[in-house]
């Protein structure tokens, strides 16, 4: 989502870490164009009408895909133990989300696409984003690890995203490892109550990067939390999560009826991940606007099952014959018909945290659809002497109704106002 200086600038971390200046005419190309592999003619395009939330059906289909997602997240977490292969607990994840959209809308008498919108990817320690093993890796988690677990559903197209940190240990957690994850749950709780009608992506971005000052942490460079829309994942519209000169994003106003993915990393570290092993990689997606004779026959071979399976959607290699894909996803890649996730790193020692969430900007306020309790947490830091980060923390979520009806005895606070606390993990 973002150019972050490194080989692979023009990649992404779900993405965070993709171009900088995406081609206007890709994206749209991206939602309209291709339906499912199928390319719509003009008059196809011309009768299409974009899908919001003034429809009461896309509404429902995100809010499902939320659901689903959710409970996905609860079960990752219950499988994550000492010893456990972090492989297994990815498809346990993935599995679990095919099942349950594959029981929805089955029959209607229009296909409805649903399924995995992101690939589970469990990334353990001072490992930023995208480790999603293929099914030969033995890599087991460890008591005391930091895991980020990230993954996504769809319903129609329409999409639900969530992203968790959660250490593996009994009792609270403290330190600097809780300074970090309080960072981003505070720097969410914070861009939860910003993103809404008439306020701008910068006003965002300057204020997570306040919060993360507050814990003496850093906001991960190169993340954008990007506009959803059907069938796409990563939107034109995005907030940036850290201004700089070498990085810049066009300026926009939250307006009522979109949905946003608001994905926040903080850390310990310098905040500027490396790419240290290409073949980590295994989260791709395809570009729909590129072509290219591929010259391999695996590469063939695998581009026409993605291109079958995977359309629009990032996917996991694992879904792939893991020695033909070895073969055939490098030539793909290095002539840009996939979009590559690479797993990056901060330096050894430092601790990331990964908080995302998916928000429907309603007429009544935002509806956080996706997100997770956190373990008791006992930083080091607070923001009790940030009045600033106080007073946005105080801002409601939902907008007050005017006048009408009788008032009820006793004050009624509305869901969402007041200083977030972080919630105790059940």
């Amino acid at each position: 989502m973002a150019d972050i200086g490194l080989p692979h600038s023009t990649q992404s971390l779900n993405s965070i870490f993709v171009p900088l200046n995406p081609n206007p005419a890709c994206q749209s190309f991206n939602s309209l164009v291709i339906y499912f592999g199928r390319i719509m003619s003009d008059d196809e395009r011309g009768e299409e009408k974009e899908l919001d939330l003034s429809s009461a059906e896309v509404v429902t289909k995100y809010k499902l895909a939320a659901e689903i997602v959710n409970k996905a997240l609860q079960l990752v977490l219950s499988e994550c133990k000492p010893k456990a292969k972090i492989v297994d607990i990815c498809e346990k994840g993935d599995s679990y989300i095919r099942e349950q959209t594959g029981s929805m809308y089955k029959n209607v008498k229009k296909k409805i696409e649903r399924g995995v919108a992101f690939p589970t990817c469990l990334s353990v320690n001072n490992t930023v984003c995208h480790f999603s093993p293929l099914a030969s890796d033995e890599t087991v988690l460890e008591e005391g690890d930091i895991l980020k677990i990230d993954m996504g559903c769809h319903i129609d197209g329409f999409i639900a995203v969530v992203g968790h940190t959660h250490v593996l240990q009994q009792g609270p957690v403290t330190g600097r490892a809780a300074d970090v994850i309080a960072a981003a749950n505070t720097a969410a709780e914070v861009a939860l109550r910003l993103v809404k009608p008439g306020k701008k992506n910068q006003d965002v971005t300057k204020a997570i990067q306040e919060v993360a000052a507050a814990y003496d942490c850093k906001i991960v460079e190169g993340v954008l939390s990007h506009q959803l829309k059907q069938f796409v994942i990563d939107g034109n519209k995005v907030v940036l999560s850290l201004s700089n000169p070498e990085t810049r994003v066009d300026d926009a106003e939250f307006e009522e009826n979109e949905v946003y993915a608001i994905d926040i990393f903080t850390s310990t570290g310098d905040g500027k991940p490396k790419l240290l092993d290409e073949k980590q990689t295994t989260i791709y997606k395809r570009a729909v606007d590129k072509s290219y004779h591929l010259k391999m026959k695996a590469s063939r071979f695998i581009f026409s099952e993605i291109s079958q399976n995977f359309p629009i959607m990032p996917f996991s290699a694992r879904a792939l014959d893991e020695k033909r894909a070895r073969l055939g996803l490098v030539e793909c890649v290095n002539h840009e018909l996939l979009q590559p996730y690479p797993v990056l790193h901060e330096k050894p020692g430092d601790f990331v945290a990964h908080i995302k969430f998916t928000v429907l900007l309603m007429p009544n306020g935002s509806d956080r659809i996706t997100s997770h309790g956190l373990q008791e947490l006992q930083p080091t830091k607070t923001v009790d002497d940030h009045p600033e980060i106080k007073g946005w923390l105080s801002l409601p979520v939902k907008t007050k109704k005017k006048g009408g009806g009788k008032k009820k005895k006793g004050k009624r606070v509305e869901k969402g106002e007041g200083e977030a606390e972080p919630m105790e993990e059940t």
